[in-house]
């Protein structure tokens, strides 16, 4: 599957005070990204949650900076030079993950092989494939 949506990095939870207790919560960034990924893969995917062992290849594209050369950026784009620099890959994991909870699967805890790549694009997507093994 393919979602037309720029990757976010799940970022460290925020906490606050409600009264006497402590909540955490997600910034609203990855709140909103992962609201809009579910909706998303509801609207496109129309089959049952996979509820077995479950591998999971996914392919993360990010947009490439304005400010660099012709030649640069077209290292970038053919895939030459890849995104070694922050956000951590671990992190797009984390909250794409989360976000098709429910929808592809019923839980993430249910995915035994992990395959995560990161690249670079003019047309910003998450693309993953999900096998039940």
């Amino acid at each position: 599957m393919i979602f037309e949506i720029e990757p976010v990095e799940q970022a460290r939870p925020r906490a606050a005070y409600i009264g006497r207790r402590i909540i955490m919560y997600d910034p609203e960034k990855v709140k909103n990204f992962k609201k809009e990924l579910y909706h998303l893969a509801k609207e496109l995917y129309h089959g049952d949650r996979a509820d077995g062992a479950l591998e999971v290849e996914i392919y993360f594209y990010r947009p490439v900076q304005k400010s660099l050369s012709k030649k640069e950026r077209a290292r970038r784009l053919s895939g030459k030079r890849r995104p070694t620099m922050k956000p951590d890959l671990d992190n797009y994991v984390k909250s794409a993950l989360d976000a098709l909870n429910g929808v592809l699967w019923t839980d993430d805890a249910r995915i035994v092989d992990l395959h995560a790549h990161k690249y670079y694009s003019d047309r910003p997507r998450i693309e993953i494939t999900v096998r039940e093994l």
